[in-house]
């Protein structure tokens, strides 16, 4: 398949007619290409563009290729911009672009999204000093931004409105006059460090510039940054610049490693980007030393700690039978996943369940009697914190495997037990003694008791400086769960970081909660989140540190991690190893000792006394 062919171009400030007149004559000779992306300010600088503009945003005047923009400011954006983000259209978690007119399309706040495989991230607007909501980027945005780039995969191309502000920085070939601040962030300078893109493309500083590639610290491949000047500038520097790249999901390993001879060392040095995160929390307000980013695939995460316990399959193992890196691999020796390789299973499909491929790969793509088995025991093990099947359930007290060393508390319907694997000290459960498959469907005596439990863990807390926030996540398919309130502390200079981050975490999966704030106690509370509840999908609740309930009821299709509670918490928290609970796997004795250190605290407040 032949490589994606793109072109770049700088501030447009209106000028539409000279833009798409240049892109058509450049498509013509040296095309055809696929898309257009525009950096810096998009709209103009004054009014008289606006009838030019309009031409095109009401279908008027044609626009020759698909064209994406980031910088959404300059005169008559708000006019342009605010009806077409309520239009039905563009409503939800778009991240490919918020569509205009016929082929212009809007990439709004930050994100990251594919296109002709190509993996593309952005941060639309710029930094603000004046207060102004329209074109400046957010705490969110940068967040998300933040989340993801930890994904896993390599991003092909970065787009910014300002420089990094550190991006001379070891250059050879750096211009003349342009060492100035203006139109520079350091905040772009630390996300074009933690993003690492093949290629980083930017716009405002007024000139042309495509500096020497540069390697990144912690990745292989180079980045390629160039900045663009506008369009129609006085001094006819280069406003359009064309790039053929290859996606990297499609490279091999050897032609994504391989680097230029003038490659340099990259401009952001530890020293640098930490003066840079000083400065971005000065202007931005935010401690981002505190500020733990959520993400959802943490197995990226335990391989670069060393863990050995990831999710990921070991292609060494798998293919061969043994792995030179022994006990030290970050990626997991699966016996079972071996067979299913050798009797023609594709890899791909056995470690995440699809393969990209389709019908062009020659390997199977399905388990046999045996896989089968393999499937079931990788589900179990990924959900055994909270699932039981019949007999083999971890939390009915009469299961023979139950562990009884973890119960702290046994009342008549419910009882509390130490969680397996905690996130975090006196992370709790509260748990029906009937096997039921969540608490919402408990009968009024169960969901008395199980309140009873919910406020005296809100004092214990409270007498050491802490919050609880409660959560549950409800099965579709779990009728042979066991129900479990998850019960989990939160130092009290945190507690108004939760919401900000579910909030946040909602809108990377591409969803909003519903709220309930209950006017009087937490049980009036519950029981709106009951009669909101219709067993029919899977769902997920939670009830911050001041009583108010966001809850999301999840569509058969959408994808939805199951640990999200734990995961989010986990991220704000700044324990994101802990994200898995097989990571915190406590030794026996060590769970005794927590629970009785509990019992001594709780004993007073034991609703079963």
């Amino acid at each position: 398949m032949a490589s994606p062919r793109i072109l770049l171009c700088g501030d447009v400030l209106g000028r539409l007619n000279q833009l798409f007149k240049r892109v058509a004559a450049v498509n013509k000779s040296n095309g055809p290409f696929d898309a257009l992306f525009c950096v810096g300010q998009f709209f103009p600088d004054t009014p008289d563009r606006l009838d030019e503009l309009s031409d095109y945003i009401e279908g008027r005047s044609p626009i020759p290729l698909p064209t994406y923009f980031i910088g959404d400011y300059g005169v008559g954006a708000a006019k342009v911009l605010s009806p077409a983000s309520k239009h039905p259209a563009n409503l939800g978690f778009k991240t490919d672009g918020l569509k205009i007119c016929d082929n212009l399309y809007w990439l709004k706040g930050s994100g990251k999204f594919s296109l002709f495989s190509l993996s593309i991230a952005y941060l639309s607007g710029r930094k603000s000093s004046d207060g102004q909501p329209m074109g400046t980027y957010t705490d969110d945005d940068i967040d998300a931004l933040r989340a993801l780039a930890e994904e896993p995969g390599v991003i092909d191309l970065f787009l910014t409105n300002e420089w990094p502000s550190e991006i001379l920085n070891r250059a050879a070939d750096a211009p003349v006059g342009i060492s100035n601040p203006s139109g520079s962030d350091p905040l772009i300078s630390q996300l074009a460090a933690e993003v690492k893109p093949r290629y980083h493309v930017a716009g405002t500083k007024g000139v042309f510039y495509a500096r020497e590639p540069y390697s990144n610290d912690g990745a292989v491949h180079v980045t390629r940054f160039v900045g663009l000047a506008p369009v129609g500038n006085k001094d006819k520097q280069k406003f359009i610049h064309a790039i053929s790249p290859t996606p990297a999901s499609t490279m091999s390993a050897a032609e994504i490693c391989l680097k230029p001879s003038k490659t340099t060392l990259s401009p952001y040095t530890v020293t640098e980007q930490t003066t840079q995160a000083t400065e971005a929390t000065k202007q931005h307000g935010n401690n981002i030393t505190d500020a733990q980013y959520w993400r959802y695939d943490v197995s990226q995460k335990r391989h670069r700690q060393g863990s050995g316990d990831g999710e990921r399959l070991c292609f060494k193992f798998t293919s061969t039978g043994s792995c030179p890196r022994e006990e030290k691999c970050n990626f997991r020796h699966d016996m079972d996943a071996r067979e299913q390789y050798l009797k023609g299973c594709c890899f791909d499909f056995i470690n995440r369940g699809k393969c990209e491929r389709g019908s062009d790969c020659s390997f199977q793509h399905g388990l046999g009697e045996e896989g089968d088995s393999f499937s079931r025991k990788r589900h179990r093990s990924n959900n055994r914190g909270n699932e039981s099947q019949g007999r083999e359930c971890w939390f009915c007290l009469s299961s023979p495997n139950v562990e009884s060393h973890l119960v702290s508390s046994i009342g008549e319907s419910c009882y509390c037990a130490l969680a397996k694997g905690p996130l975090v000290e006196d992370h709790f459960l509260i748990i029906p003694v009937e096997h039921c498959p969540n608490t919402l469907s408990v009968a009024p005596e169960v969901e008395k008791e199980l309140q009873r439990y919910k406020d005296a863990l809100k004092i214990y807390f409270k007498n050491q400086r802490k919050v609880v926030v409660f959560y549950e996540w409800l099965s579709k398919q779990g009728l042979s769960m066991h129900a479990n309130l998850q019960a989990i502390p939160i130092p009290l200079s945190k507690a108004s970081d939760v919401h900000r981050h579910f909030i946040l975490a909602a809108k990377k999966l591409g969803f909003e909660f519903e709220v309930i704030n209950p006017s009087n106690h937490s049980s009036e509370g519950r029981k709106s989140l009951r009669s909101l509840f219709d067993g029919k999908s899977s769902f997920f609740y939670l009830e911050l540190p001041e009583g108010t309930i966001l809850f999301h009821s999840v569509e058969d299709k959408e994808k939805f991690p199951v640990q999200f509670g734990r995961e989010v918490l986990a991220g704000m928290l700044s324990v994101m190893d802990k994200a898995d609970w097989r990571n915190c796997k406590l030794s026996k004795e060590d769970e005794i000792q927590m629970v009785e250190s509990f019992k001594k605290g709780f004993e007073e407040l034991d609703p079963a006394r």
